[in-house]
């Protein structure tokens, strides 16, 4: 009888653990999680850090000096946005796989370029060596509102075949500009 009952304690101590793991590894998937942040609560964030850092400052780098280094990256990503036209409305990331060596994380972009929308969604696989980190885009899905034009059409799908964003921004910046302008010059002789 005290061998059952030690068993039934010990099934029920193994169940508990596999419990709390399950909960843990949840938890931790929470962490990772990205969550959607508007202008308004990035801003609001950005304001909080910066009376937090005038409340305590840790003596690497003064106030003055970090407000300044700001101030230079919000100019030049302004100067990006409106010299390429594209604008990210939200980016979230949950990484799926994290070892030692290789990290898989899933990405979306939402945003627009110009008038026209577009959201990305990828697999970004890092693989670390001793010398270098390499990245590698996977699983690429990109949905645009290209309307009736086959050839944007053509363009998303051999993009998503290969996997370069870079190509992928730089056409569409061009190809938004374009149609921008084709679209006021229609809007201009109806």
């Amino acid at each position: 009888m005290d061998n059952s009952v030690c068993q039934v304690y010990e099934e029920e101590i193994q169940s508990l653990e596999e419990e709390i793991k399950l909960l843990a590894e949840k938890y931790e998937e929470g962490q990772q999680e990205s969550t959607f942040f508007s202008d308004q609560e990035i801003l609001m964030s950005i304001k909080s850090f910066q009376r937090e850092f005038q409340d305590g400052s840790n003596g690497h780098e003064s106030l003055s000096d970090l407000t300044a280094q700001l101030e230079s990256l919000e100019t030049d990503l302004s100067f990006l946005m409106k010299f390429t036209g594209i604008q990210f409305t939200s980016h979230s990331k949950k990484t799926v796989e994290k070892t030692r060596n290789r990290t898989v994380q899933k990405h979306r972009l939402l945003g627009n370029c110009h008038s026209l929308s577009f959201q990305l969604e990828f697999q970004l696989l890092e693989m670390q060596n001793k010398e270098s980190v390499s990245a590698e885009i996977t699983d690429l899905s990109i949905i645009m509102e290209s309307g009736e034009d086959s050839d944007v059409s053509k363009f998303v799908s051999s993009t998503e075949e290969h996997g370069n964003l870079l190509t992928f921004f730089r056409s569409l910046s061009s190809y938004a500009e374009w149609y921008e302008h084709r679209r006021r010059t229609f809007l201009h002789f109806k």
